[in-house]
């Protein structure tokens, strides 16, 4: 039997950077079983005693902890040792290689990368930009997107936009609808504003929109999820996005992270010609 481990993600922010990182660890070990518990916004040696003192009761402790105060991060890691309890800096080495190479000091502030200066209310903005576009309600300015999402229903479209939004784009996503005309100010937009469109396999998109139609009881026609329409909708849409030039991402094996990045890089190229 695996042991189970108790994982303790101390940060002295909001923990969001730590708990990403953890994943992307345990992401490359299978059967690896564990609890993740944690602890936000530690900023005192108190804080860090309890916590010690609550890992001592336990047993296959790990403790990842992101604290930028120099003088704390030597407390915690001084007190693991102490206490026989394995534990990892994460990002402390980084800034620290950092610092000698651009020859400066870290500000060691805690939640820096969550100021509320220029960037932040850019991301803010983008996002209510990004609500307001959903699933093609204002069409009428597209040119002021920095990438508008297109196609079938089940795509993916809303949540990558919604991603793309916490990252700082302004997003806008238009449903392709079987039947119907795909409005003219979105062929107009695409000659200033960059278009992709997204396709899913056929079996994989059956099996979404039969499982979204059983967890919100929708009422929702026989042919949406046909297979034969399916292939149809596919298929147009397809044609539509090669007619037009319009880069392609095929969701059916990615993540939202992932389908998001491939957005990024087709940004960045069309941005550096």
């Amino acid at each position: 039997m695996n042991k189970i481990y108790q994982v303790y993600q101390v940060s002295d922010s909001t923990g969001e950077t730590l708990d990403r990182i953890f994943l992307a660890i345990k992401a490359q070990f299978s059967n690896f079983e564990c609890k993740t518990i944690h602890y936000s916004f530690t900023r005192t040696e108190n804080q860090i005693d309890k916590i010690i003192s609550q890992s001592k009761k336990e047993e296959n402790i790990i403790i990842l902890y992101t604290i930028v105060d120099n003088n704390l991060s030597d407390y915690i890691k001084s007190e693991t040792k102490k206490n026989k309890i394995v534990s990892f800096e994460v990002l402390g080495s980084l800034i620290s290689d950092f610092s000698k190479l651009l020859k400066k000091e870290a500000n060691r502030k805690p939640s820096g990368q969550h100021a509320l200066d220029e960037e932040y209310y850019s991301r803010i903005e983008a996002v209510q930009f990004t609500i307001e576009h959903d699933d093609g309600k204002i069409i009428n300015d597209l040119e002021k997107s920095d990438v508008v999402l297109v196609g079938i229903s089940r795509t993916s479209k809303t949540p990558t936009s919604i991603y793309l939004a916490n990252r700082g784009y302004k997003v806008a996503n238009i449903p392709l609808i079987l039947d119907k005309e795909i409005p003219m100010k979105l062929i107009e937009s695409s000659k200033h504003t960059c278009v992709v469109g997204l396709i899913c396999d056929p079996t994989r998109l059956q099996d979404v929109r039969r499982n979204r139609i059983q967890s919100m009881n929708e009422d929702r026609p026989g042919d949406y999820t046909n297979e034969k329409k399916i292939l149809t909708e596919l298929e147009i849409s397809k044609k539509l996005f090669k007619k037009n030039n319009w880069p392609t991402i095929d969701v059916t094996r990615k993540s939202v992270e992932e389908t998001a990045a491939s957005i990024i890089k087709i940004l960045d190229i069309l941005n550096s010609k």
